[in-house]
């Protein structure tokens, strides 16, 4: 898979945005201004990732997902709503880019010599240690 690239305004009209009464700062203010950002994002109608994308985010986001295969982020972090907006949506495209994020196949390698006989000579000399320790 190549690349992640996705168009964050063609993201932003497949998001639905809520709002409620944050538990983050705030003050008394809390009681009166609608601060907490609430998004859902419905990977399977999404228009913006292709099949193969769709398949690996709902694989690998299983445990974020609500019963209908809708992803569900909040943030309240902050007593503006923009900011928690921005904020929420950074979170978004960073839990995107990193479910696709292909890893690196790992080479499977041996231990040098060297530092198999550093680890037999380093065994030994513990032995030998506690040797000297015992009673005779």
């Amino acid at each position: 898979m190549p690349e992640v690239s996705i168009n964050r305004d063609v993201l932003l009209s497949e998001l639905t945005f809520q709002t409620s009464r944050s538990s983050g700062p705030g003050g008394q203010n809390v009681n009166k201004v609608n601060s907490k950002v609430t998004i859902r994002w419905n990977i399977q109608a999404s228009a913006v990732i292709s099949e193969e994308q769709k398949i690996v985010l709902l694989r690998k986001l299983k445990n974020q997902l609500n019963k209908e295969g809708v992803l569900i982020l909040s943030a309240q972090g902050s007593r503006s709503q923009l900011q928690n907006k921005e904020s929420v949506l950074s979170k978004l495209e960073a839990l995107i880019k990193k479910a696709l994020t292909v890893k690196k196949k790992r080479k499977p390698t041996k231990a040098s010599k060297a530092s198999k006989r550093k680890r037999l000579d380093s065994k030994k000399r513990h032995a030998e240690k506690k040797l000297w320790r015992k009673k005779m």
